[in-house]
């Protein structure tokens, strides 16, 4: 589970970049947005995640689809109106 003491992750020979770990703890924790490319993964759209990353995130998607598999709630990723809900439960 992704938690406060989440530092890293890696997937077979792919990992999340030591600097996209913090957006992530605040999206999954804090229900933060992220940034464009974070927010693409999360709503499951792989043409605009594949748009928005860099050189190096877009060699590492399939950890962070590992990520949120495994170690993610399921609420908080999968589609647009999943990740809003998770958005709106901020102000809650």
């Amino acid at each position: 589970m992704i938690d406060k003491d989440f530092t890293s992750y890696s997937f077979r020979k792919y990992y999340i970049p030591q600097r996209m770990i913090a957006p992530i703890k605040r999206y999954v924790l804090e229900h933060q947005a992220p940034g464009d490319f974070l927010m693409a993964v999360l709503r499951n759209n792989l043409r605009e995640a594949i748009e928005k990353a860099d050189d190096e995130n877009i060699d590492q998607l399939p950890a962070y689809v590992a990520l949120l598999y495994n170690k993610a709630p399921f609420q908080c990723w999968g589609s647009r109106g999943s990740v809003d809900e998770w958005l709106k439960e901020k102000n809650q």
